[in-house]
């Protein structure tokens, strides 16, 4: 059972369907807690609305209570208040297995976590993970460096355990994976030109953490997930005027 924490994205390219989407193509059950409402499309993300966060830790601890959670996946927060909230829950449950991909902003600009919010990330968020998944605008912000192994290690300084800083970003598109033994690994990757790029980091956080419950060590899970996001956006469909979604279901063919 892999629980994953986001917002609502109505295009479905991004948060908790792109999460559960993900999840049941790679064969396992999702279960999910919203933590926003969002207007947006593959064109931009117009508005953004919190939900409370007494509905949001009430949601958690129905989820808690009822299934057994082998793994989570923590997505965009929107505010401090529930940041505190997860980070609460997380506490309480002890899961050794969360996967934190930091969202704070969209590819359009759009602020999803405020400067609070970003606080709490890091003093809350960040030692509750097991592995933390920024890309590299999202690393330099959280870490304050802009070279890769340097802003993984503060990002462990803070807590983090494992850390992977996605190469969508780089020019060799590598991913850069720093283990908590401290020994590194560059994921290497060939870039697809393509529009169908939405959603690519709640995509590959969530099968991350599909491929760690299924008993991967950290670099075969990550090399996986990386594989999974570039097939998935090479068999994507041309939806939208804007950035189009991933087809998370590329291995049962044509959608």
């Amino acid at each position: 059972m892999i629980l994953t924490i986001a917002g609502f994205d109505p295009s479905s390219g991004a948060g908790v369907t792109a999460d559960l989407k993900t999840i049941a193509a790679h064969g396992a059950y999702g279960i999910a807690c919203i933590t926003a409402l969002t207007v947006q499309s593959t064109q931009a993300v117009r508005l953004i609305q919190p939900l409370s966060p007494d509905l949001v830790s009430q949601t958690l601890s129905e989820l808690a209570i009822d299934f057994e959670i082998a793994a989570i996946r923590v997505g965009m927060l929107g505010d401090s208040a529930t940041a505190n909230a997860v980070a609460d829950f997380l506490q309480r449950l002890q899961s050794p297995l969360v996967v934190l991909d930091p969202v704070l902003a969209s590819s359009s600009g759009t602020v999803l976590l405020n400067p609070a919010g970003v606080e709490i990330l890091k003093a809350r968020l960040l030692p509750l993970s097991f592995v933390v998944t920024p890309n590299l605008p999202e690393a330099i912000a959280l870490s304050g460096s802009s070279e890769p192994l340097a802003a993984a290690r503060e990002l462990q300084r803070l807590g983090a355990r494992n850390v992977i800083i996605t190469g969508g970003h780089s020019e060799s598109n590598a991913d850069l994976l720093l283990l908590a033994s401290g020994e590194n690994h560059l994921i290497s990757g060939a870039r697809i030109e393509s529009n169908s790029t939405h959603g690519t980091g709640c995509a590959y956080a969530s099968a991350l953490a599909c491929n760690l419950t299924a008993g991967k060590d950290m670099l075969a899970a990550s090399t996986e997930a990386k594989r999974y996001v570039k097939e998935a956006i090479a068999a994507a469909e041309d939806f939208g005027h804007g950035k189009g979604p991933l087809n998370h279901f590329y291995r049962m063919g044509r959608l």
